[in-house]
């Protein structure tokens, strides 16, 4: 959404629109009837006409309407809830002679969170109060005169934003439904002045942003009647329902924005809500979306974003800049409002949508449950599920970008690409804890722990400096590895997933920096005490406590999480309260403390760490007493070094191993030795008295690997192509 992009896309995208469409328009021959069809679908959706809505309704009426929204999935979200009498009183009471509101800032410039937009929301809360039947203002004289006022000062003043997204893409979108809604009432002269407001959208860029444009051009070409432009609109749209390309829908099922960057929650949100709108607008019309993209949505929406969604919240690893308020619990209550459109559109696949829906909202109905483990190789992002908890590690590489900011968004996301480990329970661990978050210590990351002012990203801005990012799995269970060279910050992490537990490991840990170094184990909201075993008695923490870990592996409990440490380290617990300010995260939001009570441990390696290395377990979903007698010894850390990290569980007959050199021999036991003539990430598993090995390239840059097992040799074709970072499979 910033300037740049437009500026560069705008022309070249034009062009190959204009040729693209030509083409599909001599197939369609739209008639006046199904143009009608198509308006009051439209209409329909604006209006939230839908009775199989209601549950929803129900959980979103719950939550308390935010004072200030700028994300567009969150602005729509609140355009569904319903205007009490009293505040449309206070609106037209507050209405100006002139058609403004004294309370709005029409001045302000800020590129994120513009206040003159509320004046625009204001507009269609009014028109579809107007039009709908069952409200007490359905054709109130006085709310007719008030959206002529409103809108004809609007037309005058043509107000404009610095970020060229309010102008062409945000105030389009929320005014065109209005207009449509208003239409007959609408004079000559003021539907001309309708028409120009739309017109500030053109067909053009890619990905979301297509989406946004294309779909303010069909509410123009309705206010025009024209059927060719209609028809041109749900073209463009459509053309963005495929995958492969540089933006868009990956084939993984993530989704990137602004260069080979993971936004499922920011665009990705945006673009799948969206699609499933226009899928109902189109529905039983020959315009409806055919087969092979509705598959495509189906895809998206379950292979994609069901699994970062826990319990009715989106994984913190997907949210990109977007730290809004609520933003967790906002973004998936918009995904099952998704699910639903899809699900009347694509009838095929409804259970599907109605596993994901009451999964994550209404667990009490029968559904089949979304469990394992699965990486996002196009995104460096892996996600895990079981039926008690689910994990999630965000990396970045040479390939992958690890996150931006822009527009006053995200300002202290410096770190959120660098390994970030989380696990959830109950899927609110972390919600709305930004402004009194610790940035350096995002849970899992290994960064430097000092005071001083984090850096502002900038737009599309940071790659990992190493290409050595990715897992391998069994579906089960699995192994994610990431060599982090950032900032003069070097280190070699590994995350090992199982049902019971996730196994974090360090090694290699450097910089280069008189800056204290720190790994973050977690931090996030403080729900009971953080507990530490202390002569085997659960003791609380209180304030900071720093402990060396010197002998037997020191136990912490919080909640519902355990956590272990195995290897020696000095260590830092803080329990208590923060203070912070959601201005600093996010500038649309006004400077205001705010404080909270946070749980934290993190790992100290000093300064200037030369091969410094870690090990933790995370046992999520357990109770005191179990963490308290996990048996450690399940868990042997079988090597830890800068070359190799080795894992042995299930009594030696799983072995999970990253291997980061070349000719790297390992004695996993006296029974099995590998030899990793190429790096690579492997797990040995025994099956039915066999051995059968998985293997990946996490640099996505070889065609195959080579090893040995027990002297014996190996070379495995590795899925290339769009598979690379793949998983190959032998029995050995």
């Amino acid at each position: 959404m910033h300037s740049n992009e437009y500026r560069k896309n705008k022309l070249s995208s034009m062009k190959k629109n204009t040729f693209f469409l030509f083409f599909l328009l001599c197939s369609f021959h739209l008639g006046a009837g199904e143009l009608q069809v198509i308006r009051e679908n439209f209409l329909r959706t604006v209006l939230y006409d839908n009775q199989d809505e209601r549950k929803l309704m129900e959980i979103l009426e719950k939550i308390p309407p935010e004072k200030e929204v700028s994300d567009q999935v969150v602005v729509e979200l609140h355009q569904r809830y319903a205007t009490p009498a009293s505040v449309v009183e206070q609106l037209l009471a507050a209405l100006q002679p002139d058609g403004s509101w004294s309370d709005i800032d029409y001045s302000d410039r800020k590129r994120s969170g513009w206040n003159p937009k509320v004046h625009a929301d204001r507009i269609l809360t009014l028109a579809k109060l107007y039009r709908t039947p069952r409200s007490e203002f359905f054709d109130s004289p006085r709310l007719c005169d008030a959206l002529h006022r409103a809108m004809n000062f609007w037309f005058e003043k043509k107000l404009e934003c610095p970020n060229w997204w309010y102008n062409q893409i945000g105030i389009p979108k929320t005014l065109g439904p209005a207009f449509l809604l208003f239409e007959e009432q609408l004079s000559a002269q003021e539907k001309q002045e309708a028409v120009r407001v739309m017109e500030h959208s053109r067909f053009g860029m890619t990905g979301q942003n297509k989406v946004w444009l294309a779909g303010n051009v069909f509410i123009r070409a309705l206010l025009q009647n024209d059927v060719a432009l209609v028809q041109a609109a749900r073209d463009t749209i459509a053309s963005e329902i495929v995958t492969g390309r540089a933006e868009g829908i990956q084939d993984d099922w993530s989704f990137h924005q602004h260069g080979p960057q993971q936004q499922f929650g920011n665009y990705g949100a945006a673009y799948i809500s969206t699609m499933a709108t226009w899928s109902t607008v189109f529905s039983g019309t020959k315009l409806a979306f055919g087969r092979q993209q509705l598959d495509i949505l189906y895809a998206l929406l379950t292979q994609g974003y069901r699994r970062i969604c826990w319990k009715g919240n989106l994984d913190v690893n997907v949210l990109g800049r977007q730290f809004f308020h609520n933003v967790q619990h906002h973004k998936a209550l918009t995904l099952a409002f998704t699910a639903l459109d899809l699900s009347r559109a694509d009838p095929a696949h409804r259970s599907e949508y109605t596993d994901m829906t009451a999964e994550n909202f209404f667990p009490d109905m029968d559904f089949t449950p979304l469990t394992g483990l699965y990486h996002f190789r196009k995104s460096d992002l892996t996600n895990y599920r079981t039926l008690r908890w689910m994990g999630s590690v965000k990396m970045a590489s040479t390939r992958v970008i690890g996150g931006e900011s822009g527009n006053g968004d995200n300002m202290q996301g410096y770190y959120l690409a660098d390994g970030a480990a989380y696990t959830y329970v109950d899927g609110t661990e972390y919600t709305n804890i930004y402004p009194c978050w610790d940035w350096r210590k995002i849970p899992g990351i290994t960064s430097y722990d000092t005071l001083a002012p984090l850096p502002v990203l900038q737009w599309g801005s940071y790659k990992n400096n190493s290409a050595f990012a990715g897992n391998v799995s069994d579906g089960t269970e699995g192994l994610t590895a990431m060599v982090l060279d950032r900032e003069g910050v070097k280190a070699h992490k590994a995350w090992i997933f199982t049902p019971g537990y996730m196994l974090c490991l360090g090694s290699a840990v450097s910089s280069d920096s008189s800056c204290a170094l720190a790994t973050s184990i977690d931090q996030r909201l403080k729900r009971n005490e953080l507990l530490v075993l202390e002569n085997d008695s659960w003791t609380p923490v209180t304030g900071t406590q720093h402990m060396a870990v010197t002998g037997l592996p020191v136990r912490f409990f919080h909640e519902n999480t355990g956590y272990i440490v195995l290897q020696p380290a000095q260590c830092v617990a803080f329990s208590g309260s923060r203070t912070g300010n959601w201005h600093d995260v996010m500038e649309m939001y006004p400077s205001q403390p705010v404080s909270q009570e946070v749980v934290s441990l993190y790992l100290e390696h000093g300064s200037r760490p030369r091969n410094g290395q870690y090990g933790y377990l995370v046992l999520p979903a357990g109770t005191a007493s179990e963490v308290k007698d996990f048996p450690v010894s399940s868990v042997r850390i079988l090597l830890n070094e800068p070359a190799v990290q080795a894992v042995s569980t299930g009594n030696g007959k799983a072995f999970f191993v990253a291997v980061y050199s070349a000719g790297t021999e390992v004695k996993l036991s006296d029974a099995l030795h590998l030899s990793a003539l190429t790096p690579g990430l492997y797990l040995i598993r025994q099956e039915a008295g066999k051995w059968k090995l998985a293997v990946s390239d996490p640099t996505q840059q070889l065609s195959a690997v080579s090893f040995k097992v027990n002297k014996r040799a190996y070379m495995l074709d590795l899925p290339d192509g769009t598979h690379k970072g793949g998983t190959a499979k032998v029995t050995l």
